[in-house]
């Protein structure tokens, strides 16, 4: 499919079959996620890939009750750093520089600009910055799904502190943002995906100056 294609195509499926997509197909969805832009390449997030049943029957009630939730073959909790440390900071620029086989020195000057600015910032304005990544990486996922033909649903709908102690994310220093249900559709009872799509024009989308 055409890029155009794949986006008319997707929707944000409501009843999934229950049926598990191809290894291959959920390997290649991930890869998007972890090819995703995030600022200073930092990736502040883990992605956490939800298949047990047991753990899934435990989130299901956290999530509203959302059908969703056991019907898909995989539900992806996208979980952001809850600070963006000076710890964290470099040992990223510390594997940064090994992958690149470049010096310390050649990126001191930005590391340590990028600390002054965060030292700037409370603790909950560093988990916002880390949660706005996650939403890019979302959208890296959900465009490689419909690429794939695959159903992928993002999901706001969910207690977020339920969410943390069910996965133990404080533990990681991590805290969760948004959920992505991966499957295939079920066509009779998915309504949603027959509903006309509805998307303001682009003249009153978008703003030329």
């Amino acid at each position: 499919m055409s890029l155009k294609e794949a986006l008319n195509w997707r929707s944000a499926t409501k009843s999934f079959n229950g049926e598990t997509i191809e290894q291959e197909k959920l390997h290649q969805i991930l890869e998007a996620i972890r090819m995703a832009p995030t600022s200073s390449g930092l990736q502040p997030f883990k992605v956490f890939v939800l298949t047990d049943k047991e753990v899934r029957e435990k989130l299901q009630p956290i999530a509203w009750g959302q059908q969703q939730i056991l019907d898909a073959s995989h539900i992806l909790v996208f979980a952001a750093w809850d600070k963006i440390s000076k710890d964290r900071v470099d040992s990223f620029f510390e594997y940064n520089n090994q992958v690149r086989n470049i010096p310390s020195s050649a990126t001191d000057a930005y590391r340590l600009n990028l600390l002054d600015l965060l030292s700037k910032k409370s603790t909950e304005e560093q988990f916002v910055d880390a949660s706005r990544q996650t939403y890019i990486a979302l959208g890296f996922g959900l465009l490689a799904a419909a690429e794939l033909k695959i159903d992928a649903t993002p999901m706001e709908g969910f207690d977020t502190a339920a969410l943390d102690e069910l996965l133990g994310l404080k533990a990681h220093g991590l805290r969760s943002t948004v959920m992505m249900a991966l499957g295939h559709r079920d066509h009779e009872n998915d309504w949603w995906s027959k509903l006309e799509r509805v998307r303001r024009p682009h003249e009153e989308l978008f703003v030329e100056i």
